[in-house]
């Protein structure tokens, strides 16, 4: 079992930035991929970013690509979403996953565990 639990969400406006995190605890927690995704209201929960237990291949959906960063602190267990130049569409509730036999899958089925998520609301 893995838990997690996100933080950092707000209401901030466009062209700000926001650092989400994801504390991981429970077995082999350190040894799993990671990924953030997302949800709008009436929309489906969508790939964001995703990392590999080691940290050397990541993943991102085409509408983050050069404004969101994913990295992670194993000595922490610890997952985080950097997110910058920040636009009214980015607007969602963000999960972080874990993926334990996994490599920085963008597929929502792969992940075995979810956070709780955080809001993200930003403002034109």
């Amino acid at each position: 079992q893995v838990q997690l639990v996100e933080s950092g969400g707000g209401l901030v406006q466009a062209g700000d930035s926001l650092r989400l995190s994801c504390a991981a605890s429970g077995r082999s927690a350190t040894r799993t991929a990671m990924g953030w995704f997302r949800q709008a209201p009436g929309k489906e929960r969508e790939f964001v970013a995703a990392m590999s237990w080691s940290g050397g291949t990541t993943n991102y959906a085409d509408s983050v690509k050069g404004r969101f960063a994913i990295s992670r602190d194993n000595a922490k267990n610890t997952v985080y979403l950097q997110m910058n130049s920040l636009k009214p569409e980015d607007t969602a509730v963000y999960y972080c996953a874990a993926d334990p036999y996994g490599s920085a899958s963008v597929v929502v089925a792969s992940y075995d565990y979810w956070g709780q998520g955080t809001q993200v609301t930003v403002s034109s």
